[in-house]
C-alpha cells in the first residue's frame, strides 16, 4: 500500500500508547508480490470450499472448530491436546481443568457466533456477544465479558513502563471499532475480501478492545468474515495452527505494522497462511474421502451389527472419543450388545481403548482423529 500510516505514538503521561489510523477508506495495491500471493489464495480458497459440497461438513464441522480452539488457546498459553477437547472434565487432570474449560468456551463461543452470523452483520454487537460467552466462568470471568474495556490495557511487560506494545487509550476504541465496523460492511469498498481480512485482523489486534481474550476473538474473527462475505460457505477457514506455528512471524510482522508502516508484509504473511491451511484443508477433504471407503469395506464385514457400527460411526465423525454408555445411548441395545459391538470395531481398527483401565473406558477413533 503506498504512503501508508498506520498510527501515531500519543503521550499518555509516563507513558505512550498507539493510536491506529481508521481503515474504512479507499485502499490501493501496488505490491506485485502482494497480488500474486492474492490470487493463489482466492483459488484454493475457493477449491477447498468446493471439496466441503461433497461431504457432510456439518458432521465434520465440530473437528475443524475443535482443532481451531486449541491452536488459539495454545498461542494464549493453554496446555489442553487435541483430543482431550474431546473428553469429559472427569477425565482431564485436575491441575488442566482450568485450561480445558477455557478451550470449551471458545468452541462454544465459535459455534454461538457462526449461528448468530445467521441474524446479525459482522459487528461490534456480534463481537462483544460473542466476547461474552468466551470468557464466561473462567479466569477472564471478571474482566467485563461482552463490553469494551474501561481501563488502558497492554501486551507484555510486568507493567505498562516495560510493555511490548500499548494500544490506544480507552476513550479512543468506541470510534475505532465503529470504523472497523463500517468498513467490514463497506461494500463500495474495492479491496479484496481476504485483504480486508488482514486488514480486519491487524486492526483488532492493535486496539486490543477487550480487557482479555483479545487474541482469541481477533482470530475467530478470520474463521467469520469469509462466511459473512460469501467468500466460504461454512466457517472452515482456521488460521490459528499456521499462526501458532509461526508464531514469533506473527507477532514480528504486527509489530512491523505499526513501527514501519509495512501493510504488505503483514499482507504477504497473512495470504500465506490462507495458502498453507487452505492446501492442508483439501488434503484434509480428500483423506476423508478415502477413508470413508475404507471404513465402508470393514463395516460390510460386520454382518448384522453393520447399522449399530453405523450410527456409531456418525457419532464418531462429530465427536471421535466414545464410552460404553454413550454407544448404548446411540444404539439403543444392552450393555452386552453394546460391548460386543465395540470389540467388533476394535477389531476391524475404527476404535481404539486409551484409557488403559478395567472400567470407565474410552475408545478413540485414532484414524479420524489423526487427519487432523
Amino acid at each position: 500500500m503506498k504512503d501508508f500510516n498506520a498510527g501515531k505514538m500519543v503521550n499518555q503521561g509516563y507513558y505512550k500508547a498507539f493510536i491506529p489510523e481508521t481503515i474504512n477508506r479507499d485502499w490501493e495495491i501496488n505490491d506485485m508480490d502482494t497480488l500474486y500471493l492474492l490470487s493463489r489464495a482466492d483459488y484454493l480458497l475457493g477449491k477447498m470450499d468446493t471439496y466441503s459440497e461433497y461431504i457432510d461438513i456439518e458432521m465434520y464441522l465440530e473437528m475443524h472448530i475443535t482443532k481451531e480452539a486449541t491452536q488459539s488457546s495454545r498461542i494464549e498459553g493453554t496446555q489442553t491436546h487435541f483430543e482431550e477437547a474431546f473428553m469429559k472434565k472427569e477425565d482431564i487432570a485436575k491441575e488442566r481443568r482450568a485450561d480445558w474449560d477455557e478451550l470449551q468456551n471458545y468452541i462454544a463461543a465459535m459455534n454461538f457466533a457462526v449461528r448468530e452470523l445467521q441474524n446479525l452483520p459482522f459487528s461490534s454487537r456480534l463481537i462483544r456477544q460473542t466476547h461474552s460467552v468466551l470468557l464466561q466462568g473462567v479466569r477472564g470471568e471478571h474482566k467485563l465479558p461482552g463490553e469494551f474495556r474501561s481501563s488502558q490495557n497492554r501486551i507484555g511487560g510486568a507493567s505498562i513502563n516495560d510493555a511490548r506494545f500499548i494500544p490506544p487509550p480507552h476513550t479512543e476504541v468506541p470510534a475505532l471499532m465503529s470504523d472497523l465496523e463500517k468498513f467490514a460492511n463497506n461494500e463500495a469498498n474495492r479491496l479484496p475480501d481476504l485483504l480486508k481480512i488482514a486488514l480486519i485482523h491487524y486492526q483488532f489486534e492493535t486496539i486490543h478492545p477487550f480487557l482479555d481474550g483479545n487474541g482469541r476473538i481477533g482470530r475467530l474473527l478470520t474463521a467469520l468474515f469469509p462466511v459473512d462475505k460469501k467468500l466460504l460457505k461454512h466457517p472452515i477457514l482456521y488460521l490459528s495452527d499456521f499462526f501458532e506455528r509461526h508464531r514469533d512471524l506473527y507477532y514480528d510482522n504486527l509489530t512491523l505494522v505499526r513501527t514501519k508502516n509495512d501493510i504488505n508484509q503483514w499482507f504477504r504473511f497473512f495470504l500465506t497462511g490462507i495458502i498453507e491451511i487452505s492446501e492442508k484443508g483439501i488434503v484434509t477433504f480428500e483423506n476423508i474421502f478415502k477413508l470413508q471407503t475404507r471404513l465402508n469395506e470393514r463395516i460390510a464385514a460386520l454382518g448384522m451389527r453393520v447399522p449399530d457400527a453405523n450410527a456409531v460411526l456418525s457419532r464418531l465423525f462429530k465427536n471421535p472419543i466414545i464410552d460404553a454408555a454413550e454407544a448404548g445411548k446411540i444404539t439403543g441395545k444392552t450393555a452386552r450388545s453394546v460391548y460386543k459391538l465395540i470389540a467388533d470395531m476394535e477389531k476391524i481398527g475404527i476404535l481404539n481403548e486409551i484409557t488403559g483401565g478395567q472400567r470407565g473406558r474410552r475408545y478413540a477413533f485414532k484414524e479420524y482423529l489423526n487427519l487432523f
